[in-house]
This record gives C-alpha cells, structure tokens and sequence, in this order.
C-alpha cells in the first residue's frame, strides 16, 4: 500500500512490507524507473526478517512532480526525511544509479541516518559529458517512447518474464504532466556534489555491478574505484551477465548478495530496530 512523506515542494511515495521490528532498508530505484524495480528482491528481504521500504524518486512513480529542482542532494533529502519519517533508521540504504549517488551523500550529510550502503550500478561520482553525450541524452529523454527504447538497451541479461508489464508501466507513468522533465533534469545532472564525497563516507558498503553494464566503458573498473574511493569498508560483487539492472535480470544473485552483506551489517534480532 502507498504511502507518502511530505517534504518541500511535494511529497514522496513509498511502501513498507516484512517485520516492523526489524532492521530498516531503503531500497531506491533509478532515474526513470520505479520503485517496483525492486518487486523481485524486496519480498526476500522482508521474508528475512527486515523492514523493507520501496520509494519512488520525487518527479517518478507516485511521488510528485513539478519539483523546482532534481539534484543528486535533493534526493538525499528526501531520503534523510524518509527515514526520519520511518523512526529515524539508523537505514541500510540501497541505490541504484542515480540514487547510488544520492544514498552516500545521505550518509556524508545525515551519519546518524545511515548504516550501511549498497550501491547497485552507481553514478557515485561527478561526471563530465560531452556535446554529443549531452545531445543524445536530452533525445533519450524527451520522450517515454524513446526512454522505453533505451531502457531495454541496458537490459544485457535474461529479462523477466514480467518485464514487458514492468516497461509499460514507466512508459504510462512517464506520460504524466512533468515527469519527463524531472527523469530529463536528472539525466543531465552533472552531480558536482559528488566531488571528494566518497572517501568521506564512514560505512560500510557494498558495490553490485553488472559485468556487462553499457553504462561504464568499464564496469569492473568503475566499481573497483568507486570501493577504494569510499573511506570506509567496501566490498564488491560483480554479477557475471548483467547489464545495468542487476536487481531485475539477475534478481536471485543479487538477493543472495545483499542479504549477505545485510547480515554482516544489520542482522535480524540484533536488538536495533528502525
């Protein structure tokens, strides 16, 4: 069931399932995306014993639009103010590409909100386009229609069997007044509040990269610096096949990987709850 927090200029959605007492995980999804990219891992995580939130990036979803503005921090606001909402965590924050920048820098702002991380096919640190990435990702982005399209191209293993339904939604979603506009500011984010940000991150972290993600010339490489950047302990699990949804074609290795680090971080009956 949808819920809502109320933060400047509109609201955020999310939904709660697993055990109230349990630990507190925050899983976020990408840009363009919703919070059910998340439908085939959350109900492991839950079953495990945690308290499992799914939330959809302001602009996305359920959450409004018509934003002034969609910045890496303005997500980690709206994070901040979700766990906060939530009890106060102390959260296991889970990000996925955009968000895998937002959830650090909520931890580097708000430390007493965050105690882990796992950052899944991150943009975690600044990037710098050039004219002609800059064109094709504003053509991308200026339509559902063709953000559909490239959305299937970061696909490079097994879909699920519900991925045409999951496609069909965002599309629809993204056909909504200021939605495209918000997945199109996001895109074009350069995240200058990522500079020196990772080696002043504390907690531990867990970095899930698909080895075949089209988004990194290298994706291998870009996890390995994005881990020896962060300052604190940092682990790293390539997921051999996967493009840049991990969570969704390769939903059962990934599982196994994050309740892994889940439970070396926040294990269930621990006697913390959030």
């Amino acid at each position: 069931m949808s819920e809502f927090v109320e933060v400047p200029g509109g609201r955020i959605a999310y939904e709660v399932t697993g055990d109230a007492t349990g630990p507190l995980v925050v899983l976020a999804p990408g840009m363009g995306d919703l919070r059910t990219a998340y439908r085939h891992v959350a109900p492991a995580l839950a079953a495990a014993g945690y308290r499992v939130v799914t939330t959809d990036l302001r602009g996305h979803g359920e959450s409004a639009a018509g934003f002034a503005s969609y910045t890496v921090g303005d997500g980690a606001d709206d994070l901040a103010a979700l766990v906060r909402h939530l009890g106060g965590g102390p959260a296991i924050v889970v990000g996925h590409s955009f968000s895998g920048g937002t959830a650090p820098l909520l931890s580097v702002r708000e430390p007493s909100l965050v105690r882990g991380l796992v950052l899944v096919a991150p943009f975690a640190r600044p990037v710098s386009p050039n004219p002609v990435m800059k064109l094709m990702a504003r053509l991308v982005l200026s339509s559902p229609a063709l953000w559909g399209m490239y959305y299937k191209n970061l696909y490079k293993g097994p879909r699920p069997a519900d991925f045409p339904a999951h496609l069909a939604a965002i599309k629809t979603n993204m056909r909504e007044r200021g939605r495209m506009a918000a997945a199109r500011t996001m895109g074009l984010d350069t995240k200058p509040e990522m500079a020196g940000l990772l080696p002043q991150v504390s907690v531990p972290a867990l970095v899930v990269m698909g080895a075949k993600d089209p988004d990194f010339p290298d994706p291998r490489a870009e996890a390995e610096t994005v881990a020896a950047e962060l300052g604190g302990p940092a682990e790293i699990v390539m997921i051999d096949g996967a493009g840049h949804y991990p969570h969704q074609e390769c939903p059962a290795e990934t599982t196994e990987a994050l309740l892994r680090f889940l439970r070396q971080v926040a294990p269930t009956g621990d006697g913390v709850s959030a």
